[in-house]
Parts: C-alpha cells; sequence; structure tokens
C-alpha cells in the first residue's frame, strides 16, 4: 500500500516541482481556495491563534488564519519545488547572510549547534546554509512512516550537500563527528513530552519545550545559533544566525531553552502568518 500511494502520487509532485516559480504559485493559489473550502484543522488553528492573542479581536483572529492558510500552501509547493531546483535558484530565493563572527568560529574549527523554529520555509534554510558556508550541515529529523516518501525526502534534503541524521542516532552521530567542523540543526519547536520537559510561557500558554539541544550544547560546549528564517516576500527568504550563547556549558539550566523560546515567541508576534498553527504544539498540560 505505502508503494501504491507513493507512486500514485509522486508523478504528480514531480510536474509540480518541474513548474516555473509564477506557475507554481498559480498552483499553490488554487490549492489555498481548495484548503479553506476542506477546513483543513481549523478548529485546531482557531484554538491554538485565540489562545496565544487573546488581545487580538475575532476579525484580526480570522485574517491570520486565512494568511495562514495561503502560506501553508506556499510552503508545501516550495518544498516540492526543492526536488527540481538548482543551485542558482536555492542562492536568490533564500538568501544567506554570514556574519565574521560565524566565519570565525568556523575558521577555529568550532562546531556550532543550531536551533529553529517550524517558520517560514525551514526547508530551503538548510540548502541556503549548506551553500553559504564552510560547515557541514546535518539536520537532526524525524523520519516518515512511508520509506518511499522518506526516501524522496532524504533525496531534497541532502541534494546540496546537508546530511541528515534520525533523532534517536543523533548522540552517536555527534560522538562520531567530533573531529568534524558540524552545525547540527534542531527543529526545536516541536511537541515535547510532558515528562523531561522545561515548562515556560510561551505565547501565553503552558509550554513543554524541547530539552535536547540544551543537553547536548552543554555535554559537548557547542556555540548555540538561533537561525532566522525571514520571509522578504513571496517566494523569496533571508536566513539570518544570531549567537545565543557562545559557551553553553557555562549557562544555567534551563537558560538556554527558555532564551531559544523567547527569540521565537517574537519572531511569532511580528508575523504570526508563516508559523505552523495547524500543529498541534499545546497538547500536553503541565501536572
Amino acid at each position: 500500500m505505502q508503494a501504491f500511494l507513493f507512486y500514485l502520487v509522486y508523478p504528480l509532485i514531480y510536474m509540480v516541482a518541474s513548474l516555473p516559480f509564477f506557475m507554481l504559485y498559480k498552483v499553490s493559489d488554487f490549492f489555498y481556495y481548495l484548503l479553506r473550502l476542506t477546513g483543513y484543522r481549523k478548529d485546531v488553528v482557531l484554538k491554538n491563534l485565540r489562545n496565544s492573542f487573546p488581545e487580538k479581536s475575532e476579525q484580526e483572529i480570522q485574517h491570520i488564519r486565512k494568511a495562514y492558510y495561503r502560506y501553508l500552501c506556499d510552503l508545501i509547493f516550495e518544498t516540492f519545488k526543492t526536488l527540481k531546483m538548482t543551485e542558482k535558484e536555492a542562492r536568490t530565493r533564500c538568501t544567506f547572510h554570514n556574519p565574521n563572527w560565524l566565519q570565525q568560529l568556523n575558521a577555529e574549527n568550532k562546531s556550532i549547534i543550531i536551533v529553529m523554529g517550524h517558520y517560514g520555509n525551514w526547508e530551503w534554510a538548510g540548502p541556503s546554509f549548506t551553500l553559504n558556508t564552510n560547515y557541514q550541515l546535518v539536520v537532526i529529523y524525524r523520519p516518515l512512516s512511508n520509506i518511499y516518501f522518506e526516501k524522496m525526502m532524504c533525496g531534497m534534503r541532502t541534494k546540496f550537500g546537508t546530511r541528515i541524521t534520525a533523532v534517536n542516532q543523533t548522540l552517536r552521530d555527534m560522538v562520531a563527528n567530533r573531529s568534524i567542523c558540524t552545525a547540527t540543526a534542531f527543529i526545536a519547536d516541536q511537541t515535547a513530552s510532558r515528562d523531561n520537559a522545561y515548562w515556560t510561557t510561551f505565547l501565553h500558554q503552558d509550554t513543554a519545550v524541547f530539552t535536547g539541544p540544551e543537553k547536548l550544547a552543554k555535554k559537548f560546549n557547542y556555540p548555540v545559533v538561533y537561525m532566522n528564517v525571514h520571509r522578504t516576500q513571496r517566494g523569496y527568504y533571508e536566513v539570518t544566525p544570531e549567537l545565543l550563547f557562545m559557551t553553553p556549558g557555562e549557562t544555567a539550566e534551563n537558560e538556554m531553552s527558555e532564551a531559544f523560546t523567547k527569540r521565537l515567541e517574537r519572531e511569532i508576534i511580528r508575523d504570526p502568518s508563516v508559523w505552523l498553527w495547524s500543529h498541534r504544539r499545546w497538547k500536553h498540560v503541565r501536572m
């Protein structure tokens, strides 16, 4: 059944990936209206928005919801586009700002840990980083259950030289590559289990924060970098690294997790339409 579903859908994905960008966004517009008609996770999106922005009117909430659905369609089709995206397009569509301090860390052969959220096009941020720095980027991810789509996504994510590692192999991979100058990237705003999580207030709500990046940063004492992905216009992004901690080993417990959470929160408040609101981020309740 997995193979049947993949070979049924893959030709459509490949066809979409082959479209020029202006046509890609016309297709995205069409699917946006279909998505609104289906009401995809409408209750989840509205609940998340209302709880996150209690100060906003219902009209404002509905405006953000519609903008989010439009962006979600763009994100899906932009991700498919990666299948056929050229290096020139990757560089042009997602500009990377490589500050002097990051270049200096690389010159000193210092590995780093990257933390970021499901904000902007995180899929394009990977190739942008790989193509514009001398670091070996290693993205930590959760494998898909469908082995055929898993293989497709792995190919898309690694086509420009990025490496990927399953989340349950993170520590082993980092130990094995201590002699290499790596940038290990975590999408750190995923739903954390209630046990062993750090609890804080995020967007006005009790939130369990995934502490894996902090624990690994302290273990290896790698500088921690927040990767900000800013959408400048439709189909174009800027990726800007921000140094959070140079020596995580000297930080207080949960200080890094709190700093990341608050930095991401500021970005979501600035433009809430490009965060993953259909994700059940707050399904766990503090006991």
